[in-house]
């Protein structure tokens, strides 16, 4: 793609003022105007859970300055969300702790609210938006908000927009679903490089001066008091009178926009140079581990990106201009740096591209129809070996290396990305069926992993079953035409000594990880 081709964005009008947020990525449940006469702009913060680089908070401040009206942001925490943890939700709050910081002195209210019984947070959105001039909220295409979205949409009369701040690419610039990687990164050849041009604001309160709001109406502050988010986190004691799961103890991973800088900095000071050739190898320290940060929106791609390129040097006049669909030599950059942009854009953005267009994503009958026949073939072959959800969640198989891994999910929350797959495709192995085997690794996977119940995590978990990929031959029992992986194979590719010690059955939690 030739260089000219990156040229900033036509700007569109805000009722007779400029918009920076592209219009590709607003999107209207049920069209309303604005009330004007509100008392407000609201921006309800849900998936985007940040201050930089995000359109949903650039898109809410451009309201405000139209309207001339204060900026509330909204960040709640629910507490009856499936799989809802001490561990997510200490990630969560620490975020909103990052939040409260970068918010504090900035001419908004701040509004951070922790839900403490179910259905204690019911009708806050009602009150707020009956004083609103417009509603903001962040366009994620999974897990339960498009379905609270549209429960709310039916309740208000309130103007309400979605942002996508999701990734580079706006999640409907493309009106097909991509049925393999290959055919996305093409797509993307073809069309990313404008939209690149169309990058949040780092920091979008810059140059405006807000009207100002001091307070919140006493009868819903007093009724959902915002939350003392340094209480919260104070040795745990708030966590453990809310009705959520206390087994799933938080882990060493730290939730935040600034830990989340602090990990994108280490891994492209200190580790992107050597991706390309350790990030397979579980006992190497070599992944980026920004996908819990992502996942959140403690941290945006587009910072991602925006870092990366001005730590290689990145411009456009380094595009090779051929669509071809090749991972290889697309940016114009060294192997490594090619190989985090391909699991950064094109891989994350597949996912994207599923869940925004099929609200079947997470179903056994999503799957390709090879795959679900080849499963079929297959589905009564007998299994050496089969275990239940609690064996696998309990890390009580015969084999080792599936245990580690398994332990590290359960432990730090997180398995490494290459024997994510392994642990995966075991899972189909020792199931009693390939249906029971896609519930299980959903289960262990959004229960444990901090980026779980993310379109990137079911990119994943389908690919274990040929989402994304192709037939393979020999055709094997169990698997039929699906890949195969095997634990031993896995011991001879990559080195696991160090970490089946680090992740045996005794190692011990401590502050500082496991030992």
């Amino acid at each position: 793609m030739p260089a000219a081709a990156w040229a900033a964005p036509t700007l569109r009008t805000l009722e007779g003022q400029t918009l920076d947020v592209p219009q590709t990525r607003i999107r209207e449940l049920t069209e309303r105007p604005a009330n004007k006469a509100g008392d407000f702009v609201l921006y309800w913060m849900t998936a985007f859970r940040r201050a930089h680089y995000n359109f949903s908070l650039q898109r809410a401040i451009e309201w405000a300055a139209e309207l001339d009206k204060p900026l509330v942001i909204l960040e709640a925490l629910r507490c009856d969300y499936q799989w809802a943890s001490d561990r997510l939700h200490r990630f969560v709050i620490e975020g909103m702790r990052d939040n409260a910081a970068d918010f504090s002195g900035q001419r908004l209210l701040y509004y951070p609210y922790l839900e403490e019984e179910q259905e204690g947070g019911k009708g806050l959105i009602r009150a707020l938006t009956d004083r609103a001039c417009v509603l903001v909220s962040d366009d994620f295409p999974c897990f339960f908000l498009p379905r609270m979205f549209k429960a709310v949409d039916k309740r208000i009369d309130v103007k309400f927009e979605l942002v996508d701040s999701n990734g580079l690419y706006p999640m409907r610039g493309a009106d097909k679903v991509f049925s393999r990687a290959f055919d996305l990164r093409r797509h993307l050849q073809k069309e990313l490089l404008p939209h690149l041009a169309e990058c949040p604001k780092r920091s979008p309160l810059q140059g405006y001066s807000l009207p100002e709001l001091s307070n919140l109406p006493q009868e819903i502050t007093k009724k959902w008091s915002p939350a003392d988010l340094d209480s919260a986190l104070d040795g745990g004691e708030f966590l453990e009178q809310l009705p959520i799961d206390h087994d799933v103890r938080p882990g060493p991973i730290v939730g935040g926009s600034v830990a989340g800088r602090k990990r994108l900095t280490d891994f492209i000071d200190n580790k992107l140079d050597e991706y390309g050739e350790l990030r397979n190898q579980p006992q190497e320290d070599a992944v980026s581990g920004l996908s819990p940060y992502l996942h959140f929106g403690h941290t945006s791609v587009h910072e991602v990106f925006e870092t990366l390129s001005e730590r290689v040097g990145w411009n456009p006049s380094k595009v090779s201009g051929k669509a071809n669909g090749a991972r290889n030599g697309w940016w114009g950059l060294d192997e490594s740096v090619e190989g985090f942009l391909d699991e950064l854009v094109t891989w994350r953005e597949l996912g994207l591209n599923m869940c925004s267009h099929r609200d079947d994503y997470d179903q056994y009958d999503s799957l390709p129809d090879w795959a679900q026949e080849t499963l079929a073939e297959h589905a009564d072959d007998k299994r050496e070996h089969t275990y239940t959800l609690e064996q696998f969640e309990q890390a009580k198989t015969h084999d080792e290396l599936w245990n580690a891994a398994q332990r590290q999910l359960v432990r730090d929350g997180a398995i490494h990305n290459y024997l994510r797959m392994l642990w995966g495709k075991k899972i189909l192995h020792w199931s009693a069926s390939p249906r029971e085997a896609l519930d299980i690794m959903i289960e262990l996977n959004n229960k444990y992993a901090i980026d779980g119940r993310n379109p990137n995590s079911y990119s994943g978990i389908f690919w274990v079953l040929g989402r994304y990929d192709r037939p393979w031959g020999p055709e094997r029992e169990i698997f039929g035409k699906i890949r195969y992986m095997t634990c031993d194979n896995t011991r001879r590719k990559v080195k696991v000594d160090g970490y089946l010690k680090k992740y045996s059955a005794g190692g011990r939690q401590t502050e500082l990880g496991f030992e």
